[in-house]
């Protein structure tokens, strides 16, 4: 195995725990309970779940998405985004093949947490994307006066777009934390970037509401979707394009 694989074999290991955790914290966080104190438990039968059935993938897969005890369905929320964590770390891994990998691993991981959050219950809290702000400005791809512009342009053109679509259709359209994230995302990639990932997360919204439709489900214009975790979901092929080109 060569020295990419490594990489990819080392944080792809990494990114299934980290995606565990993520898991537990987009069930637990909301909720108002800790993610760090407390064992896990089935939330079915309320019995403690063991050490062996905590291994990141393999558990659920041996276990068949089910409860040890009472044999009633494991939320797929756990498995999949510790898949999402897992493969966020072997692309890692495999584009940048040295130090740099980590970071950017912990760019998608901290998009994953954030994705996962929106996903699920509308939310972008500044706890999380203040951080991944800093370590973009501090470690991310672009040059540095580059993701200081993007993170400022980022912010304020998205919050400008909040602000003027409220003042013409008199409601909200975009939640107080999208334009956090899209600050937070041009502090890694710079502001260059910042059009292509508005782009392809617009592609995936409609790819999103074609999808829907093909399912009979009723999608009107003002339906609304969560940006952040389109955004995400962008932002993160934008990272490997950056340092695959790079490179």
């Amino acid at each position: 195995m060569g020295e990419a694989g490594w990489w990819a074999l080392a944080l792809g290991i990494a990114g299934a725990c980290i995606g565990s955790f993520v898991a537990a914290l987009a069930v637990r966080w909301p909720a108002g309970r800790s993610v760090a104190r407390g064992r896990s438990a089935c939330d079915a039968c309320g019995a403690t779940v063991r050490a062996r059935d905590l291994v990141p993938l393999l558990s659920a897969l041996a276990l068949r998405g089910r409860c040890r005890d009472c044999a009633a369905p494991i939320a797929a929320i756990h498995w999949q985004v510790e898949l999402a964590g897992a493969a966020i770390g072997v692309a890692a891994g495999l584009v940048a093949a040295s130090p740099a990998a980590v970071a950017g691993a912990l760019f998608g991981w901290g998009l994953l947490a954030l994705a996962v959050l929106d996903l699920t219950h509308w939310w972008l809290p500044d706890r999380l994307t203040l951080p991944l702000a800093l370590a973009g400005l501090a470690t991310g791809p672009a040059a540095p006066l580059g993701r200081a512009i993007g993170g400022a342009l980022g912010y304020a053109g998205l919050a400008l777009i909040a602000a003027s679509y409220r003042r013409w259709r008199g409601r909200e359209g975009l939640g107080g934390g999208d334009p956090k994230l899209l600050g937070a995302i041009g502090c890694w990639l710079g502001w260059a970037m910042l059009p292509a990932v508005l782009v392809i997360a617009g592609l995936v919204g409609l790819g999103v509401v074609a999808a829907l439709r093909l399912r009979g489900r009723d999608v009107a214009r003002d339906t609304a979707l969560p940006f952040g975790a389109l955004m995400a979901v962008a932002a993160y092929p934008a990272w490997i394009a950056m340092v695959g080109w790079g490179g």
